[in-house]
């Protein structure tokens, strides 16, 4: 069996990913965390690897890297929240192993280079965004000319059917209670203000190689269909399942093979129905500062992300209100 390292591993996807592992009997060669010291070591003690690193100490991001090159392990699970996964992530793409994409921002922040590096080293990514896994899987076996549109799928988080005016007094604590999935907190915040799909707009275009009026993003309550893909036929090819990420975390580390997992299966005749809404640019502004930003190129992409950070941060802080958090990416992106 195929051995990992999981840069990241206490957040969200990292537990989670520790989770398929064992479930797959898989070794785990190197685990990093920035400052959970002591869940690092309850996992250090469960899945006993070679190297545990905690990136909050002196030269901690300096070994992450440096384990991110060098663990040794078949599959690098990439999933440092944040621009702070950037680093760390390009280093993974030398090693010419495959690399399971689980964070957003290196492909939002420097695209262009997160790509040229792994066509420079040969190397495989898998994405595990249950988003652009979905894609992934859509177009297995078709060739990218044949491809019209990507169509992201959003839950619409917890706010879908508010005004600005509601939008206002949000708390964070309301704004961390997603109706379908399980996150980490600055994911679900993302989630909630809809810029998590704007990011994942980004992700996209540099993944699949399309423009960004080649994807469109709708709103699915039910989050069953986690991504479609429109063919210049007109044939739309979607995949399926319950909203559990330890799916598209198992299908990264197995592919091409697809093993029994965790994930509960989907019954499609307990479905009450399946919906589609356009996300409403009132209630969701980071959505259209997103196309903005992927129009404009990868410093304003960086930009974005980098702003959205603080905004998110500040926010989560109760220094700013919910809806100041798009008023402060526009500011920037305007004085960019």
């Amino acid at each position: 069996m195929k051995s990992i390292t999981v840069l990241g591993s206490t957040g969200s996807i990292g537990q989670q990913t520790l989770e398929v592992a064992d479930h797959l009997g898989m070794a785990v060669m190197a685990l990093t965390a920035y400052k959970n010291n002591e869940l690092l070591q309850e996992q250090a003690r469960e899945f006993n690897p070679d190297t545990t690193i905690l990136g909050s100490d002196p030269g901690g991001m300096d070994a992450i890297i440096d384990v991110a090159e060098n663990s040794g392990a078949d599959i690098i699970v990439t999933a440092i929240a944040g621009e702070a996964g950037l680093a760390p992530t390009l280093a993974a793409l030398k090693t010419g192993k495959r690399v399971a994409l689980a964070n957003k921002e290196p492909l939002v922040c420097a695209g262009d280079l997160v790509m040229q590096t792994a066509r420079e080293y040969n190397t495989e990514i898998i994405p595990v965004d249950s988003e652009h896994s979905a894609i992934f899987q859509c177009i297995l076996g078709d060739k990218h000319k044949n491809i019209k549109k990507l169509i992201l799928t959003a839950s619409g988080g917890p706010f879908r059917n508010k005004t600005q005016a509601e939008l206002r007094d949000i708390t964070p604590e309301q704004a961390l209670k997603h109706p379908n999935w399980t996150m980490g907190k600055k994911v679900t915040i993302d989630s909630a203000t809809m810029m998590n799909k704007g990011l994942e707009i980004i992700e996209a275009m540099h993944l699949f190689s399309v423009t960004p009026d080649q994807i469109e993003v709708i709103i699915h309550p039910q989050s069953i269909i986690h991504s479609m893909v429109e063919f210049t036929d007109g044939s739309i090819v979607a995949q399926l399942s319950n909203p559990d990420m330890r799916m598209p975390i198992q299908y990264a580390l197995t592919y091409p093979d697809r093993l029994p997992g965790l994930t509960r299966p989907l019954d499609l005749t307990a479905l009450k129905g399946l919906t589609f809404e356009k996300p409403n640019p009132d209630t969701f502004p980071c959505l259209a500062l997103a196309y903005k930003a992927a129009n404009a190129g990868t410093e304003a992409c960086a930009t974005l992300n980098r702003v959205n950070e603080n905004a998110v941060e500040l926010f989560l802080n109760n220094e700013i209100p919910f809806t100041d958090i798009p008023v402060m990416i526009e500011k920037a992106l305007s004085e960019f």
